[in-house]
């Protein structure tokens, strides 16, 4: 079943979230996610099972230029997760599903996502879900 979160649904999200991305303490996601869940402009869902969240997307509007799209807003999936005991089995793309039908409700005709060159498993679910390939990037820094 998925499910839009609501604010008791932060610290399973931030639990997901934390392993999507490891770089962010549970307390920073969480802090995060509850921020994101009060806005207008973004959402947090998840997909349960047995009362446990096993997957979760976070998806929210993107005003500025998005890669390859023509409209604004864009809706864009900013990260998606399902533990790796449930994969495979329609939860991602279900997760996927309800972020497309939220921005299409917030008036989006276009939705987009973006991976790293290096997640091959990322790309393959981009691709299998319908999304084209826009273009590859590579992104610099350099301290002043």
């Amino acid at each position: 079943m998925i499910r839009k979160a609501e604010p008791d649904h932060l610290l399973p999200a931030a639990r997901l979230a934390a392993l999507l991305w490891p770089g962010h303490s549970l307390a920073e996601l969480e802090a995060e996610l509850a921020e994101l869940t009060a806005r207008p402009d973004a959402a947090v869902f998840l997909a349960w099972e047995d009362n446990k969240a096993v997957g979760f997307a976070q998806c929210q509007l993107r005003h500025d230029y998005v890669e390859g799209t023509a409209t604004s807003p864009v809706g864009y999936l900013e990260g998606i997760y399902v533990l790796e005991g449930h994969r495979h089995r329609g939860l991602a793309r279900a997760l996927l599903d309800a972020c497309e039908d939220w921005a299409r409700a917030m008036g989006c005709r276009e939705f987009a996502s973006d991976c790293e060159l290096t997640n091959e498993e990322s790309l393959r679910f981009h691709l299998g879900t319908g999304f084209t390939e826009a273009n590859r990037i590579i992104c610099f820094t350099k301290p002043l």
